[in-house]
């Protein structure tokens, strides 16, 4: 019978690192590992493996990567909490861990770290305490202690001179926000023990959705501090336990409530958003609005110049102000005029994991070139508008819905060619349904600046609405 092994939530071998690696690329007597092997017997603990995200920035731990079979982010020096924030707002059933150094933490990262816990993120945040830049050659750290010889301090810290220590916890204690905070240490077995208990309670902490967890974990570094990993432990204990006491500084899980999930606003600008100010209107009701009967991932296609990416940022909005998720992804060539440009637009009432269209179910054909490149790409059953102004070419694919409709006259009967965008995105709408058009001309005074093109837009789109209505016994090509 097997009582210990490696934790699932580790790889059998790290590949990333090397080809049959098995070894971590942490020193001898390094905390880092010993850390992570006890997160990783956490999550598998805890059942959570496919719902982690690691978020390792800049420091010892940036390679967490290599070892952990969880999501993995990267994120720039000290910014790991800001990452985990927006994936906070995305992501509601991930648990999510920001995983950072001293020097990252409470230096290049502080002003992150203390808005995230100020917001009372419901993140989880591992804090490694050695006293020291671990991975740039052992540089003073904002928790290296008064007197401590570092890199840039050879006769040792001065107070006077380089400020003193920063306790981290105590900062944290001094915000009303955070539900769990505690500083552990791993100079001995019994401390280890605890530590294992603090990072189970952190996480379990984010599953129940109380909020805020920080743990502070006092860690060794031999290597920089020019020990051996014994004499290393026994200076943890005799100095950096002293200035940075272990206990509990705050645990007000049972007294927390869970909180309610991130509540993501309807898009309101210009006369929605001063009506609202203004107490002449309220918010709309999301559940109310959302109509959508199946994702939407939407291309569309043209050339520069055509409106092809103010279309998906006017379809975004449609989506957001019917309380849909949305995202928006531009592509373009340099030229100001003329270059081939797309745009990548998601609707969904699910979380969108992606902004990415590698197999559109709509798509708007601008031109000729757009219709030739991404038609085969379009999934079965799908619609494919064309601008047939300027689209002579024939859809050969019996297996999905066409659609032609001349844009560019249509727009050019109102003076304004570079509203054929408008035109073809209301044919799609009408035709699917997936948004009502009404929609769409609530959000064009709102994104049109000039008055006038707004009511050229407004005329337009009647205009495509009546022209679907006239034609949509047109069969589908093909």
């Amino acid at each position: 019978m097997i009582k210990h092994q490696k934790p699932n939530t580790f790889y059998d071998t790290y590949e990333r690192k090397g080809v049959g690696q098995k070894v971590t690329h942490y020193c001898p007597g390094c905390g880092h590992g010993t850390t992570q092997k006890l997160i990783a017997e956490a999550i598998d603990t805890l059942g959570i493996q496919d719902r982690v995200v690691f978020n390792s920035p800049v420091g010892c731990s940036v390679f967490s990567y290599y070892y952990f079979d969880t999501g993995n982010i990267q994120c720039a020096h000290g910014r790991a909490p800001a990452v985990a924030t927006a994936e906070r707002r995305v992501l509601d059933d991930a648990i999510i861990i920001s995983y950072q150094g001293d020097g990252d933490l409470a230096g290049i990262g502080m002003a992150e770290i203390m808005h995230a816990a100020n917001r009372g993120e419901n993140i989880t945040v591992f804090f490694i305490n050695n006293a020291i830049y671990g991975m740039t050659g052992g540089q003073m750290a904002p928790t290296t202690l008064v007197g401590q010889k570092t890199a840039t301090t050879p006769f040792g810290r001065s107070g006077q001179r380089d400020g003193q220590p920063i306790g981290m916890c105590e900062v944290m204690n001094s915000l009303t926000t955070p539900v769990f905070i505690e500083r552990v240490s791993l100079s001995t077995p019994a401390g280890v023990m605890r530590t294992r208990k603090a990072i189970k309670k952190g996480l379990q902490s984010q599953m129940d959705r109380k909020g805020f967890s920080f743990i502070e974990i006092l860690s060794p570094c031999p290597i920089n501090w020019k020990m051996d990993p014994i004499s290393a432990r026994k200076w943890m204990k005799s100095s950096l336990e002293k200035l940075y006491p272990v206990r509990s500084f705050r645990d007000v899980l049972d007294q927390t409530p869970p909180a309610p999930l991130h509540d993501r606003l309807p898009l309101l600008e210009g006369d929605a958003l001063v009506d609202y100010l203004r107490g002449k209107s309220s918010l709309p009701d999301r559940k109310d609005q959302m109509s959508l009967s199946a994702k939407q991932r939407v291309k569309i296609a043209g050339f520069g110049g055509q409106g092809v990416l103010s279309a998906g940022i006017l379809l975004a909005k449609c989506g957001i102000s019917e309380g849909l998720e949305a995202t928006w992804l531009p592509s373009y060539g340099p030229e100001m005029r003329g270059g081939h440009a797309n745009a990548s637009v998601i609707l969904s009432k699910e979380t969108i994991g992606s902004p990415v269209v590698d197999a559109p179910n709509v798509l708007l054909a601008m031109n000729g070139p757009s219709l030739m490149s991404f038609a085969q790409e379009v999934t079965p059953g799908g619609w494919i508008f064309i601008n047939s102004s300027i689209v002579s070419g024939e859809v050969e694919r019996k297996d999905v819905n066409v659609f032609r409709i001349p844009a560019t006259d249509i727009a050019k009967g109102e003076r304004l060619l570079a509203a054929a965008n408008v035109v073809l995105l209301t044919a799609y709408l009408f035709k699917t349904g997936v948004i009502a058009v009404e929609t769409l001309k609530q959000i064009i005074p709102i994104s049109v600046k000039k008055k006038e093109f707004t009511d050229v837009n407004l005329r337009l789109i009647e205009k495509t609405v009546a022209y679907c209505e006239e034609n949509s016994h047109t069969p589908a090509e093909g």
